[in-house]
């Protein structure tokens, strides 16, 4: 299978970035950080995955609604691909937003890197999010790795120690271990108490790495108020229940006591400069 692609521009050295709902986006922080850069990239959507051979639709069922025009329109459950001329980047980015295929994992991922490939990709990225036992009052921890070690160097990364299931971004990833492709792989821990989605501080912390890869400012919008909001209402749940305010701060005191990457003088100077740069841009 091939995926058809619709008016496709020349693009400029594309890097691609990927993140599917389900097992491997915890409160959607993941996938959040694709739909917000398709909306300040303006992304066109160019082409999308054939559903019927990965998907379960009693799983992942089509929905059905009205569209713009008053029309009733069924959408398939799928996986888009889309493409951006970032103003701040002298390259391209290919985005990819879908949700985890409920089989055929192997073939899923051949056709979208095979896919990628047509489209002359230099790098992927792929961005997930798991529950950890993180406190909602410090900052969104984001482990990272990578299959050059020219990228480990570069971007410092905390790799990533666990062993156990994955997902489809780890299969992903490991295509590309097994294509020789260049990429890189950012995960955020997502306070396991408040899993719900949205949580806009876990996508925020994953859009800082994406800057520091990309060497380039993302426009956040809305993100960082959301964030702020997330956590005034997080800390008004956990006054209401004493066992959980007791909870968050046992966690607090174990991350302020623990060795920790993101509280290192070298992450602090990166979140400093992101800062100073944004502020210079503004």
């Amino acid at each position: 299978m091939v995926i058809e692609f619709d008016d496709v521009p020349t693009l400029v050295s594309p890097v691609v970035i990927a993140a599917f709902e389900g097992w491997n986006d915890a409160a959607d922080a993941a996938s959040g950080v694709v739909d917000h850069l398709m909306e300040v990239w303006d992304a066109r959507v160019i082409g999308a995955i054939d559903p019927e051979e990965f998907y379960d639709f009693q799983v992942n069922r089509p929905i059905v609604g009205t569209d713009d025009h008053g029309f009733r329109r069924l959408t398939w459950p799928t996986t888009r691909i889309a493409v951006a001329s970032p103003p701040d980047l002298d390259r391209d980015v290919i985005l990819i937003r879908g949700i985890e295929p409920n089989m055929r994992w192997r073939q899923f991922c051949a056709e979208l890197l095979a896919a990628c490939d047509d489209l002359d990709s230099q790098l992927v990225i792929t961005l997930g999010a798991l529950l950890a036992d993180s406190p909602h009052t410090r900052p969104i921890p984001v482990t990272g790795t990578a299959t050059e070690p020219d990228l480990v160097y570069r971007l410092k990364l905390d790799q990533s120690t666990y062993e156990g299931p994955t997902g489809i971004v780890g299969v992903f990833q490991d295509a590309c271990v097994q294509l020789d492709i260049p990429s890189v792989s950012y995960w955020a821990a997502v306070p396991h108490y408040v899993a719900q989605p949205p949580c806009p501080k876990a996508t925020l912390a994953l859009i800082g790495h994406l800057e520091d890869l990309l060497d380039c400012t993302i426009p956040l919008g809305e993100l960082p108020d959301d964030a702020r909001a997330w956590e005034r209402g997080v800390d008004e749940l956990a006054e209401e229940d004493e066992d959980v305010a007791d909870y968050v701060r046992s966690l607090e005191e174990s991350r302020d006591t623990a060795d920790l990457p993101e509280a290192s003088g070298e992450a602090i100077a990166r979140e400093f400069e992101r800062y100073l740069k944004r502020r210079t841009e503004d």
